[in-house]
């Protein structure tokens, strides 16, 4: 990988856990919140894809369209399941899992379906990255001292193991998702356009008008739409820092994916975990940052062997 790539990735790493971090920000909304951050990056990436129609620099077809469309329902799926994750889990044990999980379904995919066989490093990194998920989820037991500082320790653990399981199941969800759409869109600036800006345009496109239909006839709506309000007036930082900073750092990736392989550039963009780790402990409170911030290194580790490899 080239220091011009690396430098993509890694900047857009930084992006991708800040806006996550933004995005945590906002509780109990997740549909109405994804559907207004991602309308707001189509309005603003429209001008740009019609630019680049109408000036003959690139060509709209129905491969784009059809590629398009699967694209946004795999974002969707991703979106809202991250929202929701984030709704009820500690995002210090949601991302790392997310994030570490993606790329091992991404091998497993190549290895099962397009014929692809992992090298010795390949296959010790994902291990590794299983391993530094575990220690990431880890919850150091209290001391106990005396009848109801037992019982009261007894029942903060409890809980935290329950959170804990919920954010490796939320984690993994999310994990198959970016899986998918990483393959997907891999494949799609490679064989169908040679434009990740058009093609995220259009993508983000399908995303806002089909969140947009569901908003109308998914049952609930009219929460929905009252959540959709409140986020316009009272979650304006947040739905803009999403909007920009969400887009920016997947074109990136969309971009470096075209100049290096995608079992490199998935791998390195989940650097972002380190980011996120220590912004979940210095903005929330996140504890064990201790043990959160060695998983997360042993992740990034895993996931660098599986890049070398």
């Amino acid at each position: 990988m080239s220091p011009t790539v690396l430098g993509l990735v890694l900047f857009a790493s930084v992006a991708h856990a800040l806006w996550n971090i933004a995005a945590k920000s906002v509780s109990g909304k997740g549909y109405s919140f994804v559907l207004a951050y991602h309308g707001l990056s189509a309005i603003l990436l429209a001008p740009v894809a019609i630019w680049l129609l109408v000036s003959g620099a690139h060509e709209f077809s129905l491969s784009l369209l059809g590629a398009a469309v699967l694209s946004a329902l795999f974002h969707i799926a991703y979106s809202v399941s991250l929202q929701s994750g984030y709704d009820h889990a500690p995002l210090g044990v949601v991302y790392p899992t997310a994030r570490g999980v993606g790329p091992i379904i991404t091998i497993v995919i190549a290895v099962l379906f397009l014929g692809e066989r992992p090298s010795p490093p390949e296959a010790i990194g994902a291990f590794v990255v299983l391993a530094g998920i575990a220690v990431v989820t880890v919850h150091p037991r209290r001391a106990r001292t005396g009848t109801a500082d037992s019982r009261r320790g007894r029942l903060s653990h409890g809980a935290s193991s329950h959170g804990i399981g919920r954010g490796l199941a939320w984690g993994g969800l999310i994990g198959t998702f970016i899986a998918s759409y990483t393959l997907w869109d891999d494949f799609s600036v490679n064989h169908i356009t040679d434009s990740p800006l058009l093609y995220f345009a259009v993508s983000e496109a399908c995303v806002a008008t089909m969140m947009a239909l569901g908003i109308v006839t998914i049952p609930g709506g009219a929460g929905r739409r009252a959540d959709f309000t409140s986020i316009l007036a009272g979650h304006k930082r947040a739905l803009v820092t999403v909007a920009i900073l969400s887009p920016l750092a997947y074109l990136l990736v969309l971009f470096a994916m075209q100049q290096a392989p995608v079992s490199l550039v998935a791998p390195v963009r989940e650097t972002s975990i380190i980011v996120g780790t220590l912004l979940a402990w210095w903005l929330f409170g996140e504890r064990n940052i201790g043990m959160k911030l060695t998983g997360a290194v042993v992740v990034v580790a895993g996931i660098g062997l599986i890049a070398l490899g």
